[in-house]
């Protein structure tokens, strides 16, 4: 029985070593057949760390947390031909669907906003009135003595009693008397002259504030009035008093303060970014939490040239009627400034622009999972869209979601096609450029390419990059980029 097992045993070991001569050790077995599918493997030019990508070496090697590096191929790191936009992105559809990138189509239409803001209602400044005695004296008597009260025009407000009105209505009437004697003389000097006296006593009344029937009063009864009398200048309410009864005032003593509140002014704040949708005129709605349901509309008269150092705004001013006296200063109210539409400019989501800083962009879609970067220059934005001025043509297609990913691997293919100039600059030879001894697997590498040596948008790029989703990037888009 051992025997036969021996045998057995003995018989299979032949028969082993001989299929393994057939499969292995026939030098005459094509080398297609073990790379599989009669394609050529392709020699990459230098191996990449997925967690820093400045970091290269000349041979395969690990990081040190025992990740390989990724090849980098000539033929989809290079620019490939003078056509090809450095930076364009060329990934898997599948890819492109499983990291969730999502489109939009530039459109040609107009654009408009409308700017919301909380005002506060105040006094329009060119209808409030200040009253001033133009002499000194006490006042007598006093007819408008509450804050609230509306006057009219012309309306008596109070008399004030000044020894100097005493006086210059005495000049007055001898002038008068005067004109009256010598209107009879020859002498035509004479006559001009106490023309001229009574002429000029008037005017010094006037000139004192002494109304028009005060005059023609004193000229008919010729008796001398004590008390001033001070008038309302225009329709208005009395909002401060500043004198009583029986005080002294001088020309510094503010009597009244008056102001006609049929019109007030609304005094709103904007944003910087909401400056350049605004201009005068534009027409302004305003809601009150006191008059529900009503909405009133005014005019923007007035931006003012300055901002709020603490709030960065700038303050507008908005008129609005108010016959019926339902607004009243120190309201708060809900303002919406509506501007004028723009007409017939290009507009992208906003959500499509990617600002770095020294350049604002945008990604293209040039073919399926083909997505090329775009400089562009932006306009005014609005409710969620945003005017593009140069770069972006109506119809075109550009990346809503997703960007980002996509400029990360935008930027690291733009600084390798820059390394691929520079080698080929240098007659092809990598180790002009990459540096470095080959590592072991399991093991740190021990070369790099030197950061001074690389192009300073290469570092740039290759620093700003997103490390672990470049190294599935990278695996995941390497058979694409083969067959493209």
């Amino acid at each position: 029985m051992n025997k036969f097992i021996l045998l057995v045993s003995i018989l299979m070991l032949i028969v082993g070593v001989g299929a393994g001569y057939l499969i292995f050790g026939n030098d005459n077995t094509p080398k297609a057949v073990v790379q599989g599918l009669g394609q050529e493997k392709k020699e990459p030019l230098f191996y990449r760390s997925s967690m820093n990508p400045a970091v290269t070496s000349p041979v395969p090697a690990k990081d040190s947390m025992g990740m390989d590096y990724t090849p980098v191929y000539a033929d989809n790191e290079s620019t490939n031909g003078a056509n090809k936009v450095a930076g364009t992105v060329k990934i898997d559809p599948v890819i492109v669907q499983n990291i969730g990138v999502r489109t939009a189509i530039a459109k040609q239409t107009s654009i408009s906003r409308t700017i919301r803001a909380v005002g506060r209602v105040a006094f329009d400044e060119e209808r409030i009135s200040r009253l001033h005695s133009k002499i000194e004296g006490w006042i007598e008597e006093i007819r408008v003595d509450k804050t609230g009260e509306t006057v009219a025009k012309d309306d008596v407000l109070l008399s004030i009693y000044s020894p100097k009105l005493v006086s210059t209505q005495q000049e007055y009437l001898l002038a008068l008397n005067n004109r009256s004697t010598l209107s009879k003389s020859h002498f035509d000097e004479i006559r001009t002259g106490a023309e001229e006296l009574v002429k000029s006593s008037r005017e010094r009344l006037q000139f004192l504030d002494v109304s028009e029937h005060q005059i023609k009063e004193l000229e008919r009864t010729r008796a001398i009035q004590k008390n001033l009398h001070i008038h309302s200048p225009a329709n208005g309410t009395v909002i401060r008093i500043g004198s009583r009864q029986g005080q002294f005032v001088t020309p510094k003593t503010e009597l009244y303060m008056l102001v006609d509140l049929n019109k007030v002014w609304v005094y709103a704040e904007v944003y910087e970014y909401e400056l350049p949708w605004i201009k005068l005129g534009d027409e302004v709605e305003m809601t009150l939490a006191s008059v529900p349901g009503r909405i009133f509309k005014g005019s923007l008269s007035y931006i003012y040239p300055y901002a709020e150092s603490q709030t960065r705004t700038t303050k507008v001013r908005i008129i609005f009627d108010n016959s019926e006296l339902l607004l009243r200063p120190d309201m708060f109210a809900e303002i919406s400034i509506h501007s004028d539409p723009l007409e017939d400019v290009v507009v992208i989501p906003a959500e499509a622009v990617i600002r770095s800083g020294d350049r604002t962009q945008v990604f293209i879609v040039r073919a399926p999972g083909k997505f090329e970067p775009r400089i562009v220059t932006l306009g005014v934005e609005s409710s969620g869209q945003v005017a593009v001025l140069v770069g972006v043509d109506a119809g075109e297609e550009v990346v809503t979601s997703a960007q980002f990913l996509l400029d990360s691997e935008s930027k690291l293919r733009e600084a390798t096609a820059k390394m691929m100039d520079v080698l080929k600059g240098d007659g092809g030879g990598s180790k002009n450029v990459i540096s470095g001894k080959g590592a072991d697997h399991g093991s740190m590498p021990q070369g790099s390419m030197s950061p001074d040596s690389m192009p300073p948008d290469s570092m740039e790029g290759a620093e700003s990059s997103n490390s672990q989703m470049n190294d599935h990037l990278e695996h995941e888009t390497q058979g694409a980029d083969d067959h493209d």
